[in-house]
């Protein structure tokens, strides 16, 4: 299963968590790299792109929801 569909399989609030917690991931790696204590700089990269990946579903999720109350 992808990162996408395991995303699309959640509600609105457990994306919105699990962006909270990929944001605080994010900011762990950010600092750890302004430490010279990270060594794979490629996983701020990936950490980036799954918090895009994750406000890109919820943004479909909710506007889906804001159709199907017109």
């Amino acid at each position: 299963m992808s990162k996408a569909q395991a995303l699309r399989d959640k509600d609105v609030a457990g994306l919105q968590t699990e962006i909270k917690d990929l944001q605080k991931a994010h900011f762990g790696l950010r600092m750890q790299k302004a430490t010279q204590q990270l060594s794979n700089t490629s996983t701020l990269r990936v950490t980036r792109r799954d918090i895009a990946r994750a406000k890109t579903i919820l943004a479909q999720k909710q506007q889906q929801e804001t159709q199907a109350a017109k």
